[in-house]
């Protein structure tokens, strides 16, 4: 009965667009059409509400339509905690968002182009959040990945320098410092790619060794598929799913490409680090982690290994985000690095989830804890993109620059900051409670499983994760440079977006406090306190001292990303040329082989030979034929006599 909402829900952003796809050539026509995209998106919004408010007909139930009979696999929807929850989250953010793009992107030359991308982009991760079935999951996957291409790279033309990554004509031997946008898209692709083909593979896999070909999350057998899998099989298959996951989420080594990704608009920008793409992989971890139940599966061999490699890997890029961040004064590139630490922070409380067996209202306490701090981060960080943009448009630079009467002439973009920084990096609530359900998770991992590490790796990325967002603060509104240029006037709309997305941390701060005692109880403990201080100092020293010239050597070398960009600019094309130019000499080897050197060569010979014995003359075939005769008649000769 209640069915026909899902292809609403999804298709709604699509169609919406589609007018203004197909009316490129008319440019006034084409001016009037972005709030009827918008609208699309609203469209979602409210399914997206009504499936949340009513739990009584969605909440843990499944949704199917017939698509592949074949495989007997069919398009299906899960309604559950995650999925009602994160689907109003995506939904809102992109329609937040949409209505500053209005303003934000009113003279684009661009503008059907953008539109359609961005609507295709919000379906897409709506497709995942809802998506039970794997491959239908897959699909919006892949729209995700499409669509930020289109996006990353809409100024392709690469003719204005405000819309590059890096200092221009920069470079460190022969690596390259700075990128435009056609290159931030194709990297950015690429790199997805990259994970994509495996967690394909591995979705295949799940499939083959699944009961009965399922591959429903919620309904896989995991520990049966593991168990039939074994231990090899389990890793294997697992990593390669994370591959996925990992490249979404720009998770060591795979970062890059989303520090050059801020080439694109900054509402692309804002969508992209909050509640799509970036946050697309934690979701999916956190999603299968839900179903897997990993904290009962101690007995599977290899899967430990699985979730403290996920464990390690975001917390060491939680960390490394943050380092990189300190050194930045580009305003999006130092937004960027601190969401790969945040995204970091998510993957790391989620893979604790093996050994963390305490409960909240009857679900995991470590799966809930990222799963709350990612949605406290959406709403935070989508409102600091949105301030960046308007700074961008107001200084026309994409370096950190403003001062203290810059500050009260962007009274409204101060103010947002000061209230998304400040509940961002866990010293106020919601991010305060939240965290310090982090910090119970791996003060566990410290006490009952004997790991120092993540504790350590939490809070030193803690502190430094303050630390940048205390310099993005101060370098934009009280202690930069005076801005060359100031354009303060208007934007009526990109102040209403960035002031209605910092309001929601509000509502999440009601919610957590009625919904979610225990994590507000967690914020009493000693280990929360004592974080929390520190991040509380590093905040405010940050904001008296944002730059320090004795440091700035080793802050040029963050700001370069510790020169990581050389593994994807230099090292990764070096052996793909190798491996090209191996695999070219094979093919020219191969070639000679059958085409053009050897097997020519052979069948000539035995050409020139048979026609050397036509002579047309019975009595030489005669001849021809007892020497056959005679030679066969030796050999049996010769091994009747043999022992």
């Amino acid at each position: 009965m209640n069915e026909w909402i899902f292809p609403v829900l999804f298709l709604a952003p699509v169609l919406s667009s589609i007018p203004i796809a197909l009316a490129y050539r008319h440019r006034e026509l084409v001016r009037k059409m972005p709030p009827l995209s918008v609208a699309g998106i609203f469209v979602s919004l409210i399914c997206s509400l009504y499936i949340l408010f009513h739990p009584e007909i969605f909440m843990d139930k499944s949704f199917s339509y017939e698509w592949i009979p074949q495989l007997g696999i069919d398009m299906v929807l899960r309604i559950d905690y995650l999925s009602a929850s994160m689907g109003v989250i995506t939904a809102l953010i992109a329609f937040i968002i949409a209505i500053y793009g209005l303003d934000y992107m009113k003279e684009d030359y661009r503008l059907p182009w953008y539109w359609f991308f961005f609507n295709l982009f919000t379906a897409s991760m709506l497709l995942v959040v809802y998506s039970d079935n794997l491959f239908l999951l897959f699909v919006g996957w892949e729209g995700l990945g499409i669509a930020s291409w289109g996006l990353i790279g809409h100024w392709y033309r690469d003719d204005d320098e405000i819309t590059f990554v890096g200092v221009p004509e920069r470079r460190l031997g022969p690596l390259k410092l700075w990128w435009p946008p056609s290159f931030g898209g194709w990297r950015a692709i690429s790199t997805i790619r990259f994970g994509d083909v495996p967690m394909f593979l591995a979705i295949a896999a799940i499939w083959m060794l699944s009961d009965g070909h399922n591959i429903n999350i919620s309904e896989i057998n995991w520990e049966s598929l593991f168990l039939k899998a074994g231990a090899a099989g389990t890793i294997i298959i697992f990593t390669m799913f994370l591959l996925g996951l990992f490249t979404k989420s720009a998770q060591l080594p795979f970062s890059e490409w989303l520090m050059t990704a801020m080439t694109g608009p900054t509402t692309v920008s804002a969508l992209l680090h909050s509640a799509t793409m970036v946050a697309a992989g934690a979701f999916v971890f956190i999603k299968v982690s839900w179903y897997i139940h990993p904290w009962h599966l101690h007995h599977v061999e290899g899967l430990e290994f699985v979730y403290a490699l996920v464990l390690f890997v975001g917390l060491v890029s939680a960390l490394y985000g943050a380092l990189v961040a300190t050194g930045m004064l580009e305003r999006k590139v130092l937004l960027a690095a601190s969401t790969m630490s945040s995204l970091g922070l998510m993957f790391g409380s989620a893979a604790a989830s093996y050994w963390i067996h305490e409960e909240v209202s009857g679900m995991n306490l470590a799966l809930l804890a990222a799963f709350w701090y990612m949605a406290v981060h959406a709403f935070a960080k989508a409102t600091l993109f949105l301030v960046s943009g308007h700074l961008i448009h107001a200084t026309h630079s994409r370096f950190s620059e403003g001062d203290l009467e810059f500050g009260k002439k962007m009274l409204p973009a101060f103010l947002a900051t000061v209230l998304a920084t400040a509940l961002l990096v866990g010293f106020l609530p919601p991010a305060y409670w939240v965290k310090s359900a982090m910090d119970e998770v791996m003060e566990h991992l410290l006490i009952h499983e004997k790991m120092s590490i993540p504790f350590v790796l939490l809070v030193a990325a803690s502190i430094c994760y303050a630390a940048i967002l205390a310099r993005f603060l101060s370098l934009n509104f009280l202690k930069g440079e005076k801005p060359h240029h100031e354009h303060v006037e208007g934007a009526t709309l990109m102040k209403a977006g960035y002031l209605m997305m910092v309001s929601v941390l509000f509502i999440l701060i009601f919610i957590i406090l009625t919904q979610l005692p225990e994590f507000v109880s967690a914020g009493f403990m000693p280990a929360s306190f004592a974080v929390g201080s520190a991040v509380f100092i590093a905040y405010i020293g940050a904001i008296v001292r944002p730059r320090i010239s004795a440091f700035s050597k080793i802050g040029t070398f963050f700001n370069d990303r510790m020169l990581l960009p050389a593994l994807n600019d230099l090292i990764a094309p070096a052996i793909g040329f190798a491996v090209a130019k191996a695999v070219n000499y094979g093919n020219k080897g191969i070639d000679a082989f059958c085409n053009t050197k050897v097997m020519p060569a052979l069948f000539e010979i035995i050409s020139k030979g048979i026609r050397a014995i036509q002579t047309g003359y019975l009595k030489d075939y005669t001849k021809i034929v007892l020497g056959f005769v005679m030679f066969f008649l030796v050999l049996s000769a010769i091994w009747g006599v043999m022992p």
